[in-house]
């Protein structure tokens, strides 16, 4: 399965679901509140200089910085796939 910090640039997805990760299990619940649900659009539309942290990611209409181990967290789905 592919994650958000694993994303082309500026390709579309849906969101799978949010993992929550070991060393931080609130992160999944700090994500879904900010607009990380199943089934949003999301896109990565670039990457931090130099390494590549963070990301500057879109969620629906919002547009928002995250750290890749933040996005680790949210699995993604082709955007053709709907389950």
């Amino acid at each position: 399965m592919m994650n958000l910090a694993q994303a082309p640039l500026h390709t579309m997805w849906r969101v799978r679901q949010i993992k929550p990760s070991a060393a931080a299990p609130e992160r999944a619940s700090q994500l879904e509140e900010i607009g990380f649900l199943p089934g949003e659009w999301v896109s990565v539309l670039a990457h931090g200089f130099p390494g590549g942290d963070p990301l500057v990611v879109r969620v629906g209409m919002s547009t928002f910085a995250l750290r890749k181990d933040e996005a680790v967290c949210i699995e993604l789905a082709p955007k053709d796939d709907h389950a």
